[in-house]
């Protein structure tokens, strides 16, 4: 993985990610997240991977259904954010929709994927007026508009 800051301006950051070739990508933009210290983004990206796994979010059960991607994909959308947890550390809340060789979709929450070739990632740290709140009964941060930056 490579990373570089593109643009500092009032409380924003913007950073380019570059995961490499059998990067398991939630984690490691959960790690870059965590090692920059940012708990308030959006994120965007694009590229692709030998294997995936999206998930379908059951509000009865309060847990996701796994749906595994077991073939080689491109991402052609992954979007959501990184908010903070009660401990103040990154929560990485992705949407992803891949697509396959036969030009049919798998689309869900993104659990995880082995990148093949490459991921490009844009990550946009939200001023501190921004915050996303952790909610236990959903398992991710949402967008908090009474929060404030300590």
């Amino acid at each position: 993985m490579d990373w570089k800051l593109l643009k500092e301006t009032d409380g924003l950051r913007l950073f380019a990610v570059v995961l490499d070739r059998d990067d398991e990508a939630f984690g490691a933009i959960q790690d870059f997240a965590a090692r920059q210290n940012i708990t308030a983004a959006s994120v965007s990206a694009i590229g692709a991977f030998e294997r995936a796994v999206v998930g379908w979010f059951d509000i009865e059960t309060e847990s996701y259904r796994r749906i595994p991607v077991e073939e080689q994909c491109e991402v052609l959308s992954a979007l959501g954010d990184i908010g903070g947890d009660k401990e103040g550390k990154p929560s990485l809340h992705l949407h992803a929709v891949l697509g396959l060789a036969d030009g049919s979709t798998r689309g869900g929450h993104f659990l995880e994927g082995t990148v093949r070739p490459t991921l490009e990632v844009m990550v946009t740290e939200t001023p501190g007026h921004l915050r996303r709140t952790k909610k236990s009964e959903f398992g991710i941060s949402l967008l908090d508009l009474s929060a404030r930056e300590a």
